[in-house]
Parts: structure tokens; C-alpha cells; sequence
């Protein structure tokens, strides 16, 4: 082992909890929303996710992400 070895191994595919956050607590917008979906950011995409907004607000975005 040298100086710079991590301690613990990384284990690939596996993101920290430290580091999933949505930003929720800030400004969403609706292509904030159809990107965090997974969609193609295009006109009918853009009216769900803008109507997704008008229901749930900023909290939209986390009931997509886990």
C-alpha cells in the first residue's frame, strides 16, 4: 500500500447517500423535471412536466428521484 490508497474500496455502480441530493430546495424547473425523468426535453414533455410544477412544486422532482 502506498500513502495515497483510499481505505476503503470503491465498489463501481454504488453512489454515496453523501452525495444524492435533488436540489429541491432551490428553484425546479420544468426541464429540470423531464431531465430528471429520463425524457426528452420536447413541447408535450415540457406541459407535463410544467403541470407536474403547478401540482406538486419544487417536491415534483423528488418523487421522481429515489
Amino acid at each position: 500500500m502506498n500513502a495515497q490508497s483510499d481505505p476503503a474500496p470503491k465498489r463501481e455502480g454504488i453512489t454515496p447517500d453523501a452525495l444524492l441530493h435533488t436540489g429541491a430546495g432551490g428553484d425546479v424547473t420544468a426541464e429540470d423535471l423531464v431531465l430528471a425523468s429520463g425524457r426528452d426535453i420536447n413541447p408535450k414533455n415540457m406541459a407535463w412536466a410544467e403541470r407536474r410544477l403547478a401540482e406538486d412544486g419544487p417536491a415534483a422532482i423528488d418523487k421522481l428521484l429515489p
